[in-house]
């Protein structure tokens, strides 16, 4: 029997379940997706607060996982995290101005290196990740003194929490022509962002903020739009190699769940960390001590 059990195997989740195990807690992440095949797998990875709720309590935690990502990107082979500098179009927090400078230089994360090495380092603390689905977050009441409920989307079926809510990003990954910065204008509630953002495996094109859409497919008109947008900042960006597409639903709450409760079997701890936005990369550091908090609470 585990101490900890982690619902949710995308990087709030694992992230929670590193910080936990490091701390020397015996813990077992519950998935229904392994780590590639989650949303978190088709983020864009810049580390900023985007669409994430509330924005004051969303910045103190960006605020604490940003040294974390700095010393990640000291190996950015091993982490796929690397510091880059680019443009952000609109006002920047002052806090968040003081940590990245001007212009900023802030952790740009290749999700297809950085998920792996977080797993890598759960199992290194002596940690472990189960494929398992459930039908109600209660099924895992009982299974550890504690559960830590980091299922974004999927929190509005298990707890369920009808506040959780899509809003759908679609991207499209292009061979670099040589962008070395990254840039983004993706200001307020605008469902319309521009983003190009240069990683070792490609260039992503960005993007979309559709509210309350729920398909995962890719559209070719949005797709086209996209490099058309994209295209006006880098005119070199229209003749690049399409090499994909990526869709992603971000779970947006109207304000992040990060809170603790007892299950329905009355002796269970369930601490809820969820509904992060745009934000969760940004955030899982700063979230996840607050989640080893709330455990210790018990």
């Amino acid at each position: 029997m585990s101490d900890v059990v982690v619902v949710g195997g995308g990087v709030v989740g694992l992230t929670s379940a590193v910080v936990l195990a490091e701390q020397g807690r015996e813990v077992t992440v519950w998935s229904a997706e392994f780590e590639g095949e989650t949303t978190s797998a088709v983020a864009g990875g810049l580390v900023w607060p985007y669409r994430i709720a509330p924005e004051e309590e969303a910045l103190e935690w960006a605020v604490e996982s940003f040294p974390l990502f700095a010393a990640l990107a000291e190996e950015p082979r091993a982490t796929g995290v690397r510091l880059v500098r680019g443009t952000m179009v609109g006002g920047v927090p002052p806090r968040w101005a003081e940590l990245t400078g001007t212009p900023p230089r802030t952790p740009l994360v290749d999700m297809s290196v950085y998920l792996p090495y977080l797993r890598r380092r759960l199992v290194a603390a002596g940690g472990a990740v189960e494929r398992r689905e459930l039908a109600t977050l209660g099924e895992a009441a009982g299974a550890a003194p504690a559960v830590v409920n980091c299922t974004g989307m999927g929190a509005r079926r298990l707890v369920p929490d009808p506040q959780v809510r899509p809003v759908r990003g679609q991207l499209v990954v292009v061979e670099n022509p040589g962008v070395e910065e990254w840039y983004a204008d993706a200001g307020g509630e605008a469902e319309e962002t521009t983003y190009l953002l240069p990683h070792p495996s490609g260039l992503l094109l960005g993007g979309t903020a559709q509210d309350g859409a729920w398909s995962r497919e890719p559209e070719s008109t949005t797709a086209e739009w996209i490099i058309r947008r994209c295209a006006a900042v880098r005119p070199e960006v229209a003749e690049a190699r399409v090499l994909g597409h990526r869709v992603g639903l971000r779970p947006f709450r109207p304000r992040v769940r990060l809170d603790a409760e007892t299950m329905a079997d009355g002796r269970t701890r369930c601490v809820h960390n969820y509904g992060h936005g745009g934000a969760g990369v940004t955030v899982a550091w700063g979230c996840a001590r607050r989640v080893a908090r709330l455990v210790d609470a018990a």
